[in-house]
């Protein structure tokens, strides 16, 4: 008897190509993930449609909608704890959490980051990896803490920087190895291999 699939929600609020590796990637029978619920903060998030079109149960808290931050997470909090969520990946969720919420989700919540961390931490990493002249960028999945971008690293991975390289052409050789790492790092954490200390 294997054991059961650990309940996965994604977190997006644009078009989801992570989520989308991720809901591929659980899809395999031995995958011990299974991707439970998709959320966005924007309704006009495109990776609602493509969550849906793969039967995948999908929610919208528009932020907009709440005075605060701390309502805004406390409606995430109780979708995710309404649909038994076990585990928390946030895909391109471009929304910074409030600390009680990262607390309560600690080692049972993931991001992935366009750059190989520590270096780039926030937003724009592909032209400022370019303006320092970085020799090699990438990318990283880590678990999520309060400070943006500084849980500790699950996996990554770097590409070679290209003498002719530009935003769009390091963005499109990054995110291909995103969609392979994320998945595995998922993967890891829902199988026990890793945990935050």
């Amino acid at each position: 008897m294997s054991a059961a699939k650990k309940r996965v929600a994604i977190l997006i609020s644009g078009r989801g190509s992570n989520m989308a590796a991720l809901i591929e990637a659980a899809k395999a029978k031995d995958y011990p993930a299974e991707i439970a619920l998709v959320v966005s903060n924007r309704p006009d998030a495109a990776g609602l449609a493509i969550a849906a079109q793969h039967g995948v149960a999908t929610a919208v808290i528009d932020h907009k909608k709440f005075a605060t931050r701390e309502l805004s997470d406390a409606a995430l909090d109780d979708a995710l704890t309404g649909a038994r969520i076990e585990i928390v990946c946030l895909a391109g969720f471009l929304r910074l959490l409030t600390t009680p919420f990262v607390q309560k989700w600690r080692g049972r919540m993931l991001n992935i980051h366009p750059s190989l961390l520590p270096a780039f931490k926030g937003l724009d990493t592909h032209a400022r990896a370019l303006a320092a002249g970085a020799k090699t960028h990438g990318c990283t999945v880590h678990f999520v803490v309060p400070e943006l971008d500084s849980g500790p690293i699950i996996l990554q991975e770097s590409v070679p920087v290209l003498p002719n390289d530009n935003e769009q052409t390091l963005a499109v050789r990054v995110l291909a190895v995103e969609h392979r790492i994320y998945p595995a790092a998922l993967k890891l954490l829902a199988e026990g291999k890793v945990a935050l200390a």
